[in-house]
């Protein structure tokens, strides 16, 4: 299993301190969950991990490599792959297509065998679909295929974001709010294909509001208010936690 850890990350955002001295890490074959309030830092702590933001101090170590500072798209490479909070699928594109977009970062054949066309690159090519088929067949949208991005429910793009970053065959794959604006039965039936991705062998960091999803699904909780790392544990150690309880309130539990 591949493992990511964040060691002591800071970043300031001018005079705004965005995250401050945080620490945790991914792995191990467990379903990591990042909840805090709004603000309290998690899309900037994907935006670190992906290669979006630099930060002011610490380190971030993939399998024993520093990978902070890397461009997007070696850390892409190198698999860790995301959703978007606000989905970002290529609308004009099907569904089928998405998903080989997101695969072509295993692609051995290069521009020349592109344009030539040649046997070996065609064969490759044909092995691409066929794997994008398979992550959109894990997800259930693979009969939506041949169907644009865009004429797809919103439940079914939010699969279909998941599907495209299972198709780059990650070690570790962050989920940002994965079941924002779905009804009830999406979000239980996408905590059960959360779970299975695990099973894929793929590491998960989760944010995400609906704590029965957290709750229902996660190893491993972190949770972070303003920034700062102020509890870490297994869900019931994170609900019964008096600092969590606060931080959502924003007053003291009761004693």
């Amino acid at each position: 299993m591949a493992q990511l850890e964040l060691k002591n990350i800071t970043v300031r955002f001018g005079g705004l301190l965005a995250l401050s001295d945080l620490s945790f890490t991914i792995g191990n074959g467990r379903i990591v969950g990042l909840i805090g309030p709004n603000g309290a830092g998690k899309t900037t702590v994907f935006n670190v991990l992906t290669g979006v933001y630099q930060a002011s101090e610490g380190e971030v170590v993939f399998d024993g490599e520093k990978i902070l500072g890397k461009r997007p798209y070696v850390i892409f490479e190198k698999g860790i792959a995301r959703t978007f909070q606000n989905i970002r699928l290529f609308s004009a594109m099907t569904a089928v297509e998405n998903a080989m977009v997101a695969r072509h970062c295993r692609a051995s054949k290069g521009i020349v065998g592109s344009i030539l066309r040649t046997p070996s690159q065609k064969r490759e090519e044909a092995k691409i679909k066929e794997k994008a088929m398979e992550a959109l067949a894990f997800m259930g949208v693979d009969e939506y295929a041949d169907d644009a991005a865009s004429s797809l429910p919103y439940g079914l793009q939010r699969r279909l974001e998941i599907a495209r970053a299972i198709a780059s065959e990650p070690k570790i794959l962050l989920l940002d709010e994965p079941a924002a604006g779905m009804n009830p039965s999406e979000s239980e039936e996408l905590m059960h294909d959360i779970a299975r991705i695990k099973d894929l062998g793929i590491d998960v960091l989760l944010v995400e509001h609906d704590m029965k999803v957290v709750m229902g699904v996660c190893d491993h909780i972190v949770c972070v208010d303003h920034g700062v790392k102020i509890a870490e544990g297994n869900s019931t150690e994170i609900q019964n936690n008096p600092k969590v309880i606060e931080a959502y309130l924003g007053q003291p539990a009761k004693q």
